[in-house]
């Protein structure tokens, strides 16, 4: 069973061990249309985007116009409101997340590169440094790590659940889930293995 999530952040619970967890709140969501394979048309809230193609999405289903944006969720087996049963007796939660975007980065940031010395002239401080070969093979192997785009990709994480409240639908996890605070993303319920 999959649920579309924000990231409220991350806390600790306070006992006898301190643990770090991170809190996330389920997105109130609704059940337009059941697909094959077990998966189903769900519309959600987000932002205030509204154009003519929405628009006849929500005259077609019955929507509000709090419900402006569609996904396709698998697990949902009745039309309607999305219900959160599942996460009262779940144990393992698989999240998915894009981590932070950082933009365009040089090689120090981007891969850990230990750079130059800082003084006596060097004139090599924070620059990648030569990356070519010797006359074979007279060009720039591929997958060398250079400067360029870092961040913002799709990361799923494994987590143990602490607890999920149902009136509020914010769920407990144990750990850190990547992403920063107010991201959205998806979670899904691990099934036990016996």
């Amino acid at each position: 069973m999959e649920y579309l999530v924000q990231k409220i952040g991350m806390s600790r619970m306070v006992g006898a061990q301190s643990v770090p967890v991170t809190l996330l709140k389920v997105l109130e969501s609704k059940v337009c249309a059941l697909k094959e394979n077990g998966k189903a048309l769900v519309a959600y809230s987000l932002y205030k985007r509204h154009n003519k193609a929405i628009a006849g999405q929500q005259k077609k289903y019955q929507l509000s116009k709090e419900f402006n944006r569609f996904a396709t969720l698998s697990g949902p087996e009745e039309l309607g409101d999305l219900k959160t049963d599942a996460l009262e007796s779940a144990h393992k939660i698989k999240a998915t997340f894009y981590t932070k975007g950082r933009g365009f980065s040089g090689a120090m940031k981007r891969w850990n590169f230990q750079g130059g010395p800082a003084a006596h002239g060097s004139r090599f401080h924070r620059r990648l440094g030569s990356i070519g070969n010797r006359e074979w093979p007279g060009r720039v192997q591929k997958g060398k790590k250079m400067a360029g785009r870092y961040g913002n990709e799709k990361v799923t994480c494994h987590n143990e659940v602490i607890s999920f409240d149902k009136e509020s639908k914010i769920l407990v996890l144990k750990g850190s889930v990547v992403g920063y605070a107010g991201a959205y993303g998806r979670i899904s319920v691990q099934k036990e293995k016996k």
